[in-house]
């Protein structure tokens, strides 16, 4: 398996701004197979945003502002775009400076756990898949086939 990609994708959902984007691209031009890897990425990303509902379903304040660098203005935008659209709303949760706010509200309002996991897979899913077919498109359009 892919851990390093999905280890990135992981703590790139959670902990600190990482670089699993710019991995999966780096395993992909090194010959990885497209829709492997997106599913490990899509797996860790997934997995990481399921740690920062827990945090939100846990209603750890502390948790949120330390670790996860949230202000209030973060979780009461998150709050804003979680109400206006409700659980749709979490397949933006790869979208940067939102995406882990969002997870956190969903976590803190009870959202079940099982619609939580399919939309924010989606979302993530539809985004690594993106990346790799754009990646996969330039290379066939660069070698002429």
């Amino acid at each position: 398996m892919e851990w390093g990609l999905f280890l990135s994708a992981l703590i790139s959902s959670t902990l600190m701004p990482g670089g699993s984007e710019a991995l999966l691209l780096y395993r992909l031009h090194e010959g990885g197979e497209p829709w492997k890897l997106v599913a490990i990425a899509t797996a860790g990303n997934t997995l990481g945003s399921m740690m920062t509902y827990g945090l939100g379903r846990l209603g750890n304040v502390v948790a949120h502002r330390r670790w996860l660098r949230m202000n209030e203005q973060l979780i009461a935008r998150a709050e804003r775009g979680f109400a206006r659209f409700g659980q749709p709303a979490l397949l933006f949760a790869w979208l940067p400076f939102i995406g882990d706010p969002l997870c956190l509200v969903a976590g803190l309002l009870r959202s079940p756990l099982p619609m939580f996991v399919l939309l924010v897979a989606t979302g993530k899913a539809a985004r690594y898949a993106a990346l790799a077919w754009a990646y996969v498109q330039g290379e066939t359009a660069l070698s002429g086939g």
